[in-house]
């Protein structure tokens, strides 16, 4: 009766924990309504609008089924808890991906990012209509963006104006969409893809002894000492209850030793002809064998194969796979015969088995396995690792032939990028050596004025058109905020090289102000400096009358820059979103990055920088920019001046300060090499003797010659 009651108590308790599990299950789930955050929740609507429900997965509780009408709808989950690839602005994009249950994308949408270029002018709408490119689109296709679609990837269509950004979307939504595909056995893993099986050397054997064998690490070793398996039982319940077989302190545990055998020099050096020829013909295409060797008093063989034909003391684990070896696996090795072998108490062969899709030429480990008994049916288990690897020597490896796409695909996101805009590198380096010519043999050149002028409209129009409008290498204040915080967060190479264009031009121009200041980019570079200058040009061309500040007020004027630089700056400290919105002082962004098609008070604004142009050259340059503050601050530091002057420059000679278009002339005749644009003009009038009063002076041969006289005689050209 007592055994009956007992078992009706052990039921009714049973019944009892299964309701309560039941009644806990809903506890997990959770109404849509309810799901936070509430842009994650308007995908999943958008998308499946008969989900009721949200219950995040046991195994992996990022990704949340979405369940209604009693069925499983489909998957949804946040890129943030997979991947934090930076974008642009150094910080991680978050987009809400929605898949059904076969791992096709159903939605994605970025629902949060702090890209400059989207949360300050190009409207969100163009981003969503990006990302619903990707619907209908299996978790493990190969995207890319732009181009042409091919049987070995799908092109989507990017963004003007915000390429970078784009791609690195692209990247979270296929990447997370792969993973969370894998981790729902949906679509293959990355561990799924191996290199090619290593080939074997077959070729002549030589004979070699225990020593070199070992030596050459075609032989592994493993050795245990008692004190190391305590230590590893340490806090169980098998601590201290010794090892089964002896108990002499003295002696190792167990002295365990591992050769690969297919390989002739090591087989042949070990069994001998006879005994490897004869293993090799019980060989199978695909199978390996392996020796083990050992002395100790733990034995590696145990008594499991006897009960049920199992090893359970040793296994094999490579790719992460493990696999034990059966009765029919073994082989029982008596003879060996490599020279000054120890003696062992233990030997065995086993075979590894085709299935397994062994490959000799990757590392794998011997895992043995000791256990302790701490109860009649109860015991714990430690697992110790003889890692081996063979010798390079002794196999070779076919390479993979990836296709473009698939090798592309498999490098970092900054090569993916560099790959896909080679173009515009190569036109942008092709350009900056030309600039270096300019520069190195610019005494040469200015002494053809109508050659240099010449060449100095072509390059503003290539700074304008290729380098503006068709690279999108305009550089901004926002990229020096963007370092100064990285250097005090972490910097990362990969921020900066995920946008090749803009890291050849930094690159270039941090050596250009270390050599020549500032004025080279601002005057040559910079392309809405070549959109001021070509405007203004233009203007001259028709006659449009032009304006100059007095000397005086136009050099107060130059603090307005630093002060705003200041300013970003001290803001940037607090926030850098806050410092990039307000870096719209800059019109680069409006002119060209985004050729003007914005929203019209952005326009506007850069219109009416562009339009004043018509009437006085960079005035913005002059006055307000940011950027040529910042590049101007270590130009003082410049190593190189190359701008020649006379002894006349200034007193009595004012002609270059007049001619100056941007009145980086002093009065005194000195050059302001923070103002300067480098231009050049001032240089063709040093070397041209029909204009230089100086030059003419001498050239009429009254220079130096005639010093009563040379007063009088030089031209004296004052300012209106």
């Amino acid at each position: 009766m007592r055994r009956i009651e007992a078992m009706a108590g052990f039921l009714i308790s049973l019944l009892l924990i299964g309701m309560l599990l039941i009644g806990m299950a809903p506890a997990f789930a959770a109404p849509l309504a309810e799901l936070e955050p509430v842009a994650l929740r308007q995908v999943i609507a958008g998308a499946l609008p008969a989900v009721e429900e949200v219950r995040p997965r046991e195994d992996n509780r990022a990704i949340l089924e979405l369940r209604g009408d009693g069925q499983l709808q489909g998957y949804a989950y946040q890129s943030l808890d997979f991947v934090q690839t930076p974008a642009y602005s150094g910080k991680p994009v978050n987009a809400a991906v929605v898949l059904d249950p076969q791992a096709q994308i159903l939605a994605a949408r970025v629902i949060e990012h702090h890209e400059p270029i989207l949360l300050v002018g190009i409207p969100e709408q163009r981003l969503h209509d990006f990302t619903d490119q990707y619907a209908g689109l299996k978790a493990d296709q190969r995207v890319a963006v732009g181009g042409s679609h091919s049987s070995e990837r799908v092109a989507v269509d990017g963004v003007s104006g915000a390429t970078v950004t784009v791609m690195v979307v692209n990247e979270v939504i296929m990447r997370t969409a792969h993973k969370v595909g894998e981790a729902l056995g949906l679509v293959a893993g990355e561990s799924s893809k191996r290199p090619p099986l290593a080939q074997i050397d077959l070729s002549d054997p030589q004979r070699k002894d225990w020593q070199a064998l070992t030596g050459e690490g075609s032989i592994r070793r493993l050795m245990l000492e008692r004190e190391q398996v305590d230590k590893a039982f340490e806090g169980t319940a098998a601590d201290r209850r010794g090892l089964s077989g002896g108990d002499r302190p003295q002696d190792p545990v167990i002295d365990l030793y591992t050769a690969y055998l297919n390989v002739p020099t090591i087989g042949r050096s070990l069994l001998g002809d006879a005994q490897y020829d004869w293993l090799m013909s019980e060989l199978r295409e695909g199978e390996h064998a392996i020796a083990v060797m050992a002395n100790g008093d733990y034995s590696f063989k145990g008594s499991g194969y006897v009960r049920g034909g199992i090893f359970d003391r040793l296994q094999v684990r490579q790719f992460g796979d493990t696999f034990n070896f059966r009765d029919l696996d073994y082989y029982r090795l008596s003879d060996v015969y490599a020279e000054g072998m120890p003696d062992f108490t233990e030997m065995a062969i086993f075979i590894i088995r085709q299935q397994y899709r062994f490959d000799p030429g990757t590392e794998w480990s011997l895992e043995l396995t000791i256990k302790r008994q701490t109860g009649p049916l109860d015991s714990e288990f430690r697992v110790f690792p003889l890692n081996y690897q063979l010798p390079a020597d002794y196999f070779t490896r076919p390479q993979p032939q990836l296709s473009d796409a698939e090798w592309l695909a498999e490098q970092p996101m900054w090569v993916q990028v560099w790959y896909q805009r080679q173009f515009q590198v190569v036109a942008l380096g092709g350009g900056i050596a030309v600039l270096l010519f300019i520069l190195f043999f610019q005494n040469w050149l200015v002494r053809k004025p109508r050659l240099m002028r010449n060449i100095r409209h072509a390059f503003l129009v290539y700074t304008l058109f290729l380098i503006g409008w068709y690279a999108l290498g305009q550089l901004s204040i926002v990229n020096v905020l963007a370092f100064l915080h990285s250097v005090f967060t972490g910097f990362s190479w990969d921020l900066f090289l995920i946008d090749p264009v803009l890291f050849v031009l930094w690159t270039a121009v941090a050596a250009i102000v270390l050599l020549w200041g500032r004025a080279v980019y601002c005057g040559w570079l910079c392309p809405f400096g070549a959109l001021q200058e070509l405007v203004n040009e233009m203007a001259r061309k028709l006659k449009v009358p032009q304006y100059n500040l007095p000397f005086a007020v136009h050099e107060r004027l130059w603090a307005i820059k630093y002060l705003i630089l200041l300013g970003l700056f001290g803001v940037s400290l607090e926030s850098v979103a806050t410092a990039e919105q307000l870096a719209e002082v800059e019109p680069f962004k409006t002119a060209i990055t985004l050729h003007f098609d914005r929203s019209w008070p952005f326009v506007t604004y850069a219109l009416a920088l562009v339009a004043v142009n018509l009437f006085t050259r960079k005035v913005y340059c002059r006055y307000l920019c940011p950027l040529g503050a910042a590049l101007a601050l270590p130009s003082r530091f410049r190593i190189f001046d190359w701008l020649k002057r006379r002894r006349e420059c200034g007193n009595p000679c004012r002609l270059c300060e007049k001619e100056c278009e941007i009145q980086a002339i002093h009065p005194d005749g000195t050059i302001n090499f923070t103002e300067c644009h480098y231009c050049l003009d001032c240089q063709m009038t040093y070397f041209d003797d029909h204009k230089c009063p100086p030059l003419i002076n001498k050239r009429r041969g009254r220079g130096r010659n005639s010093p009563k006289k040379s007063r009088q005689q030089i031209p004296v050209v004052e300012l209106d």
